[in-house]
């Protein structure tokens, strides 16, 4: 095992055990396994931490035995703010693009983004984006029309929002979810 990958399961057994509200009834030892068996996995762990994502498990799927790891930093992650939706949105702007977008980066990093399911069920282990706001993965019918959607956490509630996909802000990113 790699010094690097030492670190980062270090960093990720750390969290876990600072957060067990977050997946009760879950060993760090099946985690752990499931880890050092998917080196891919770990890479995309080790991107969504560099990045600023802070990621832990906040579940298992009943049906596939999977870990569900998703970034649980306070605010939207520093390394993945000032983007667009999705690469559509990108093209479509003429002057001051972003770097990259939301769906773009996290296809290069390997995970999903947040469903408003996700970032709801996320919200009840904590309070989550309470100054930034994160994309969240957009229904055909709405990204159709030009639209994305996001949300974020204000006033003692969750909030969905909408803005044309090709907007960004320097104080909205996207949270990602990967399985293990």
């Amino acid at each position: 095992m790699s010094e690097q990958t030492t670190e980062l399961l270090t960093v990720l057994k750390a969290r876990f055990e600072a957060n067990m509200h977050r997946h009760e009834g879950i060993d760090w030892a099946a985690v752990q396994e499931r880890l050092q068996s998917n080196e891919e996995k770990l890479g995309t762990l080790g991107e969504m931490e560099r990045t600023g994502g802070e990621p832990d498990v906040i579940g298992r799927d009943a049906a596939t035995g999977e870990f569900i790891f998703v970034d649980c930093s306070d605010e939207s992650p520093k390394g993945r703010r000032s983007l667009c939706y999705d690469p559509e949105a990108l093209e479509s702007r003429k002057e001051h693009k972003p770097v990259n977008s939301a769906v773009g980066m996290a296809a290069e990093m390997g995970v999903e983004l947040l469903t408003e399911e996700d970032f709801w069920h996320l919200q009840q282990l904590g309070h989550f984006d309470t100054k930034t706001s994160s994309w969240l993965k957009t229904p055909s019918d709405i990204r159709r029309l030009g639209g994305a959607i996001f949300g974020d956490y204000r006033f003692g509630r969750v909030f969905t929002y909408h803005n044309g996909a090709e907007s960004y802000y320097g104080a909205r990113g996207f949270r990602g979810k990967l399985r293990v």
